[in-house]
C-alpha cells in the first residue's frame, strides 16, 4: 500500500513546489518608475508621488501620508499571465493534451500501461475468459455463460477423461465447415478418451476399452452408433455434452493434443450459475 502510494506522493509533492516557486519568483519591470517600486518607492498619478520617487525621498514630506503603504501596488492589469486560459476552457482534444503533459497524467498512463502489460501476460500464460456460443455443451453451459480457462496445466500433466477443454480446431474440422469464419474459432468440448483408448458409442452409450461409461453431465442419450476406434498416440477425442446437437470428434475425428488452449476451470458469468459443476 505504501509503494502504491509513494508515486502519487511524489507526483503531489513535486506540484506543490513548482506552485511555491512560481508564486515566489520575482517579476521583472522594464519600466523606471516601477523599477523604483521594486526598491520601495510608490507610483502615483499625483505629481506629487512622481517627485517623490524621482527625488529618491522617504515620503515624510510635511506629514502627507502614503495612501498605499508597504508598496502593494497591484499591477494585475499587466500580470503576464492573465490571457492563459483556464482547463475548463479549453477544448477536448487540448483538455487531452494538457492532461497527458501534467505529472498526473504521466503518472497515470505509467500505471494504465504496466496493468495492461500485465493482464495480456496473465491472458496469454495462465488463464483467459471465454464466452459460449450454442448449446453444444447444454446442460453443462448454457449460451451466454463466461468461463475462466487455465492454460497452465496442459503443460505440467496429460489430459483426462471427462476433462473439459478450449482448443483451436484442427485440420479436419476445417475441412468439414469449409473456409468460414466457424472453422477460425476457438471450440470448447469434454475429453470422452485419450491416446490409446478404445472408443465406440453403441445404442446411444458410450463405451471405453468396452466399459459403458456414467455421463450424468449429457443431455441425454447419442442418437448414432460409433467406432469401435483406436485414439492415436498424441491425440484425444472430444464430444459435445449435448450429443446430438454438437459438431464433435464422432463427425471429424481426433484432436491433436497441441491444439488444446486450456482447461475449463469455472463459470464466473452470470454470478447465478457460478461454480465448477459439471467440470470434471
Amino acid at each position: 500500500m505504501v509503494l502504491k502510494a509513494l508515486p502519487w506522493a511524489i507526483v503531489a509533492l513535486g506540484t506543490l513546489g513548482n506552485g511555491v516557486v512560481a508564486f515566489s519568483a520575482p517579476r521583472r519591470h522594464n519600466s523606471p518608475l516601477r523599477a523604483h517600486v521594486g526598491r520601495g518607492y510608490i507610483a502615483r498619478r499625483s505629481h506629487s508621488w512622481l517627485r517623490m520617487a524621482a527625488t529618491g525621498s522617504d515620503g515624510n514630506d510635511g506629514g502627507t501620508e502614503d495612501p498605499n503603504p508597504g508598496g502593494m501596488t497591484d499591477w494585475s492589469d499587466d500580470d503576464e499571465g492573465g490571457d492563459k486560459r483556464s482547463f475548463q476552457d479549453l477544448n477536448f482534444f487540448e483538455q487531452v493534451q494538457e492532461w497527458f503533459a501534467s505529472p498526473e497524467g504521466k503518472e497515470d498512463v505509467k500505471t494504465y500501461t504496466v496493468s495492461l502489460s500485465i493482464a495480456l501476460l496473465i491472458r496469454l500464460l495462465i488463464i483467459e475468459p471465454r464466452y459460449i456460443p450454442s448449446l453444444s455443451m447444454y446442460p453443462t453451459f448454457e449460451v451466454g455463460d463466461q468461463l475462466a480457462v487455465e492454460k497452465v496445466t496442459k503443460r505440467i500433466r496429460p489430459f483426462n477423461r471427462k476433462e473439459v477443454v478450449v482448443f483451436n480446431p484442427p485440420e479436419a474440422f476445417r475441412e468439414f465447415v469449409g473456409d468460414t469464419r466457424k472453422a477460425k474459432e476457438a471450440l470448447i468440448k469434454r475429453i470422452v478418451a485419450v491416446a490409446g483408448d478404445k472408443v465406440e458409442v453403441i445404442g446411444g452409450k458410450l463405451f471405453i476399452n468396452g466399459i459403458e461409461q456414467d455421463e450424468p453431465f449429457t443431455a441425454e442419450d447419442a442418437q448414432y452408433d460409433f467406432g469401435p476406434v483406436i485414439v492415436p498416440p498424441g491425440d484425444v477425442l472430444v464430444l459435445g455434452d449435448n450429443r446430438n446437437r454438437s459438431l464433435d470428434g464422432h463427425i471429424w475425428g481426433f484432436l491433436p493434443a497441441e491444439n488444446v488452449i486450456g482447461r475449463a476451470v469455472f463459470v464466473y458469468w452470470p454470478p447465478w450459475r457460478l461454480g465448477t459443476e459439471g467440470m470434471y
